[in-house]
């Protein structure tokens, strides 16, 4: 794929002044065209530069920038990882980056910047996710040769103004030339997806290299102009090339459980006291092993959400969770990936992260209301397995409730918020709306169960018709869960 004796191309001045540049200006004020085009078409693109030390990356992404209002793009330039996003899954640092609808980002090196065989998988998901939701996915590859690498790096080690360009990665990496050649190969062949393939551009002449680049973005932009105009969308179809397959568990669907278990008062306050505490002590350990722990609440509305969290974070110390309450969209959330709002509230290890909703609104809310298409609801059951099978393997554990009561249940609790005007606040149209749509969401529900409670991430349906006992459930889940992840450790 690479070759280590690429050639410069003999160019001289003349043909660079009448030829080349006349068409790179050419190339750029189209590129400044098809910004404004995708921006009124609403599609994302990620332009991706990977390549040689000194093979002009910077360089060309600079001159490329230069034909687009600024308003419109964001550029990355991608270095070590923080302290902070080391605390985090490999990838969340790069999903934080994704442009919104009609926006551009460039990365100045990307999620390849360390790449190895065991982030091969994450990284294909990750692109095919972004490109399947409509992203325009452009990578381009700078290859340079051994000798040209050399004779830039003496270059710029010889001038006081550009010394401090050259890195011991970059030395590395010329020393190494032939072993890191192998690895870029590798790389290249690994991650080279149907969705997302590689542009190998030589990088041996600048004034060709940003021509070839201009080419390469503009080329992409268009064919993703003419796709969305014949099919009205960029989003891929339901069936997916090298769908994982997720060990899941035989659910019962909702009708058949018991929604009306119950606890006496005495039973509940003892096993409280008790559960909360040993609780406290857990979330320690946690934090001590460096183990995050992501507790996902959905249910019914009125179901008791709200008390079960507080039950549950009553013990617990303040500075080591947070609670994430999730509304619709706002504008900004809603011109992404949908998955991008739960990623940044992704915890740092050792921490707690509860959710009131989740992305399990995707293939729920938004599926019956028609928020989305079907296509992309019926594509979200993998993706969403692939996202926590991700956060698992990752270390963390991830708890999921789904809280259960009876139709007949709902509706006493919805009149008594009418009836107590403290509690008036707690009831809206909108559930109102919602309870007229029961039986679809209990199809959905249903499908939720069936499709995503997998061993790693398994779902438990809470008994919440008692809101007491349905505390209680949680709460020993949670512990079983915990001490079932530390007697792995």
């Amino acid at each position: 794929m690479l070759k280590q004796d690429i050639v410069k191309e003999e160019i001289d001045r003349e043909e660079i002044k009448a030829v080349i540049k006349p068409e790179i200006a050419m190339l750029g004020k189209r590129l400044a065209v098809l910004q404004q085009k995708i921006k009124e078409e609403e599609i994302p693109v990620i332009v991706v530069f990977e390549g040689w030390g000194t093979a002009g990356k910077g360089s060309l992404i600079g001159k490329t920038i230069l034909n687009l209002d600024p308003r419109g793009f964001e550029v990355f330039a991608i270095k070590e990882p923080t302290e902070i996003e080391k605390k985090k899954p490999f990838l969340n640092r790069f999903w934080q980056k994704i442009p919104g609808k009609g926006e551009i980002a460039v990365f100045d090196k990307s999620w390849y910047y360390a790449y190895n065989k065991d982030k091969m998988q994450h990284i294909n998901m990750f692109e095919r996710q972004l490109t399947d939701n409509g992203y325009v996915l452009i990578k381009i590859f700078l290859h340079i040769s051994q000798k040209e690498q050399t004779e830039r790096l003496e270059k710029l080690k010889h001038d006081r103004n550009s010394e401090w360009r050259v890195t011991k990665e970059d030395i590395r990496e010329n020393q190494h030339y032939d072993k890191m050649l192998k690895k870029y190969e590798q790389m290249l062949a690994d991650t080279d997806q149907e969705c997302a393939r590689w542009k190998i551009l030589s990088g041996m002449e600048k004034h060709l290299a940003l021509r070839n680049v201009l080419r390469v973005i503009i080329e992409a932009i268009e064919q993703a102009l003419a796709y969305k105009k014949e099919h009205q969308s960029l989003c891929r179809t339901g069936i997916i090339p090298g769908k994982m397959d997720f060990p899941r568990l035989q659910m019962p669907k909702l009708a058949e459980t018991d929604a009306d278990r119950t606890i006496t008062d005495k039973e509940y306050k003892t096993k409280l006291d008790f559960l909360q505490k040993k609780l406290h002590d857990l979330s320690y350990t946690l934090y001590q092993k460096q183990i995050p722990l992501i507790i996902c609440y959905e249910g019914w509305d009125a179901a008791g959400k709200g008390g079960n969290i507080k039950r549950v974070v009553a013990g617990l110390d303040p500075r080591y969770y947070d609670v994430i309450p999730i509304a619709a969209p706002d504008i900004y959330e809603a011109g992404r990936h949908y998955l991008w709002r739960f990623q940044k509230n992704i915890p740092e290890a050792g921490e707690i992260r509860i959710f009131d909703r989740t992305w399990y609104g995707r293939v729920m809310v938004e599926r019956i209301e028609g928020f989305c298409s079907r296509q992309d609801w019926k594509r979200a059951y993998n993706e969403i397995n692939e996202f926590e099978h991700g956060l698992v393997q990752w270390g963390a554990i991830v708890v999921k409730f789904w809280l259960q009561i009876t139709k007949d249940e709902q509706l006493l609790r919805f009149q008594e918020r009418q009836n107590t005007p403290e509690k008036n606040y707690k009831i809206t149209d909108e559930d109102w709306r919602n309870r007229e749509k029961w039986d679809k969401y209990e199809e959905a529900v249903n499908d939720v169960l069936k499709y995503t409670s997998t061993t790693f991430a398994p779902w438990t349906i809470v008994a919440s018709d008692c809101k007491k006992y349905a505390r209680i459930q949680a709460l020993e889940t949670i512990i079983a869960a915990i001490e079932e992840r530390l007697e792995k450790k």
